[in-house]
């Protein structure tokens, strides 16, 4: 292989599956690679694994904030209106990103997530019952979709019949550049706007009548005299309707793939599926659903002998470092077992690591031990399409079938 033949910013190479041969490669050869861009000054790409936990962990050096280009496109581009409207935690450094989280994580302690786990068991089963019957669905449509989906509009209180506005938005958002969910630019800053009008709507109705929920907890949170402002709560909803949707979706999506591929390992979840837990660690880490996140160097600096300069784009691959064979024993097999695991799927740790990390968990896991106890088997009934994107390892459809079973919650009347 030739550097010349690794192009990250070729979306349409994704839509073969992750191009793992590159990254390869590139950690072999090239760790801290300066990659060309046709209309800029291209980017940095980060590929083994201590070097993505470092520059990670390092909010000073790299930065996150979008008036320095933010953290997920590669190219250069200008912001639109509604992003420089207000802050996204994601695009925040310290001190305004840590007084930000402390408030925000008042929606996401143990408890609140305890609160959650019989609800989220109970949505899980719903989902289950839809599908046993028929012995076959869309995995990702009929299931993978419809967990988060429901555990996310159950936070956030979205009324049962808004739920899909949700996945539509999040579709419309993040899957622009796919055939299959194109919209224009005009139409994904109509869903932006879409989602706020949401969010006004449910804070108002919690500020008026407050509940032992996420939102109230938000709302009512305090730190130092701070609130969470409206364009603040407003975004923050947009956040984690999206990241909460799209990233547990295409693990779960992923992590069934990988189960059909390698049906021992499903049986080993089948004969005891407390190894849910194990598997779901297993499972973020071969998905790696967030491909990459990016940082913009704030002073010279040096990373493994290369030179970076202020103004610098760096991408960190959590793809690639979750694949690095010194720190993984056999990274390309999917073993449901491994111990350890420390894989970078939800952020390797510093101050962006992943809020909602024990919720995807939870999600993942709960739907792990509900399959293996009423699904013995599952098997694909044809390819599994990805997304058109080299940002987020997505897949679109994947046709599967098993045993039919019987639904086990009561169908409301």
């Amino acid at each position: 292989m030739e550097l010349s033949d690794i192009n990250l910013l070729d979306r349409d190479a994704f839509t073969k599956g992750v191009p793992h041969e590159w990254f390869t490669y590139l950690r072999a050869n090239h760790p801290v690679y300066k990659h060309a861009e046709p209309d800029g000054p291209g980017f940095w790409v980060i590929t083994k694994y201590d070097d993505v936990v470092t520059v990670g962990r390092d909010g000073t050096t790299y930065s996150s904030d979008q008036k320095r280009g933010g953290v997920v496109v590669l190219e250069e581009m200008q912001m639109n209106d509604f992003e420089q409207g207000g802050n996204l935690m994601l695009t925040m450094d310290a001190p305004e990103h840590t007084r930000y989280r402390k408030l925000v994580n008042r929606g996401f302690t143990p408890r609140q997530m305890r609160m959650l786990e019989p609800h989220i068991r109970e949505l899980t089963a719903k989902i289950v019952d839809e599908v046993i019957e028929q012995g076959g669905c869309d995995y990702v449509v009929d299931v993978a979709a419809e967990v988060p989906l429901q555990v996310i509009a159950e936070m956030l209180g979205v009324p049962q019949e808004d739920r899909h506005k949700l996945f539509e938005w999040s579709n419309r958002m993040i899957g622009s550049e796919d055939p299959e969910y194109i919209v224009s630019e005009e139409e994904v800053m109509n869903a932006q706007v879409e989602m706020c009008m949401d969010a006004n709507e449910l804070a108002a109705a919690r500020r008026a009548e407050p509940r032992d929920d996420i939102i109230s907890a938000l709302l009512d949170a305090e730190v130092d005299g701070d609130r969470l402002s409206e364009m603040d709560f407003n975004l923050f909803f947009l956040l984690i309707a999206v990241a909460g949707n799209e990233t547990t979706r295409n693990s779960i999506s992923h992590g069934i793939k990988a189960f059909c591929d390698f049906p021992e390992q499903y049986q080993l979840l089948v004969d005891d599926p407390s190894r849910a837990q194990s598997a779901t660690d297993e499972i973020v880490r071969w998905a790696s659903p967030v491909m990459y996140f990016r940082r913009n160097v704030t002073k010279d600096t040096v990373l493994r002998g290369q030179q970076l300069k202020e103004g610098d784009k760096v991408s960190m691959w959590y793809i690639s470092a979750n694949r690095d064979e010194e720190k993984f024993d056999r990274p390309f097999e999917f073993d449901i077992l491994r111990t350890p695991n420390e894989h970078v799927g939800f952020g390797g740790g510093g101050p962006h690591h992943c809020l909602g990390m024990n919720l995807a968990r939870m999600e993942i896991y709960v739907l792990l031990e509900e399959m293996a106890k009423r699904m013995p088997t599952i098997e694909r009934t044809g390819e599994a399409e990805p997304l058109r994107s080299n940002f987020i390892a997505g897949i679109k459809h994947m046709p599967v079938k098993f045993p039919p079973g019987e639904r086990v919650c009561p169908v409301a009347h």
